[in-house]
């Protein structure tokens, strides 16, 4: 089969590999569709990721298919089931699994392979973080549960109810910074939850595109001399927000969000910052404002599980996430023009959704037209 793999350091390559097979307990999928990531963007530029993988290793994590092979002692799925994998599943059995931090699991299990016509899903995955698709949903809809579940968790720890009757954040309001792939997930995500949300954007094309998935209020940081002050000028009576969210992943957006936020207020800083990075931090006003800092990694099956409800429900709107497609022969092509932004104007790319071949991608869309 034909699949990419991550040899090095901007080095991938589309190659044919062994079609996998199903062990005990293992599926093995068709792949319909996988998504690039910034994630996955990340580690193409570094040419490795801490946890998630290694050189010379099959590439991608966010991907939706059909069941072709079932392993031994598999009960829960059956040829034809169209599934959604997550990338990753705890051991349920260390310390972090027993205090409820599945996702700081010791022996937390990845799964790499999304960019390729088939890819085998280990025991424990298809045990523990695997889900049924519903025939209207599209594959490439699905997709979208690991990244969203990601921020569904970041959410949850910052307090966010999930609660279909719960009002508590009806007066809230939220700060986000970025408007790339994540901080429009928070976007969405938080204006479907009911806060107020702002979004702080750098780029001319994000204060549209922030607005369209839900922000109600837009800062442009170079139409302004103080970010941090036109930011917090745009919150009930100046205060600051009830909770800010970074995902921009560097030192000085830490510390406009640390600034930004109210008195009593919360802020996540979800982005990862590369290694190595420090941050100055105002000791004084984080005391005596009662700030809470968290940082929030990565996603746990319970969290999967409600993002998935929010696609499959239609809260949350998918296919606007998606704004281009590829094949897997594409597939470097597509990551070198995502390490050049485009001229500020020019709407870049938000997810590209990669069909295992470029019959896929005609196929695809009659599905989308037969369930629209």
């Amino acid at each position: 089969m034909r699949a990419a793999v991550l040899r090095g350091q901007e080095d991938l390559r589309i190659e044919d590999v062994p079609v996998p097979t199903a062990g005990p307990g293992e599926l093995v999928l068709r792949v319909g569709a996988a998504l690039t990531c910034g994630t996955d963007l990340k580690v193409y530029r570094r040419g490795y990721h801490a946890r998630m993988l290694t050189p010379d290793r099959l590439f991608g994590h966010e991907v939706a298919g059909t069941v072709v092979q079932v392993g031994e002692g598999v009960t829960a799925f059956s040829l034809g089931d169209r599934v959604i994998p997550l990338n990753s599943a705890p051991c349920d059995a260390c310390f972090f699994c027993r205090n409820n931090q599945q996702n700081l699991c010791d022996d937390l299990l990845f799964n790499n392979g999304a960019y390729a016509e088939f890819i085998r899903i280990p025991a424990r995955i298809v045990q523990k973080n695997t889900l049924h698709i519903p025939d209207a949903i599209p594959f490439e809809h699905a997709a979208l549960t690991e990244p969203l579940a990601c921020v569904v968790r970041g959410l949850e720890e910052s307090g966010v109810s999930f609660s279909a009757d719960s009002n508590a954040v009806d007066t809230q309001t939220a700060i986000v910074l970025g408007a790339g792939p994540i901080g429009l997930l928070f976007i969405h995500a938080a204006s479907i939850l009911g806060l107020h949300v702002i979004a702080v954007v750098k780029r001319k094309d994000q204060v549209a595109t922030a607005r369209h998935f839900g922000a109600e209020q837009v800062l442009r940081i170079s139409d302004v001399p103080d970010p941090v002050a036109a930011a917090r000028a745009l919150t009930p009576e100046g205060r600051g927000a009830e909770i800010v969210f970074e995902a921009v992943a560097t030192p000085e957006a830490w510390q406009w969000a640390v600034q930004m936020a109210r008195k009593g207020g919360l802020v996540n800083l979800f982005g990862g910052p590369p290694r190595g990075t420090t941050v100055s931090l105002d000791t004084n006003l984080i005391h005596y404002s009662d700030l809470t800092l968290k940082a929030s990694f990565h996603h746990t099956p319970a969290a999967a599980r409600r993002a998935f409800d929010l696609i499959a429900t239609g809260r949350f709107h998918a296919e606007d996430f998606l704004t281009g497609t590829a094949t897997i022969e594409d597939l470097p092509n597509v990551f070198r023009r995502m390490l050049t932004r485009p001229a500020d104007g020019i709407a870049p790319e938000i997810k590209t959704v990669v069909f295992p071949s470029a019959a896929s991608e005609p196929m695809a869309q009659a599905a989308r037209e037969e369930h629209a």
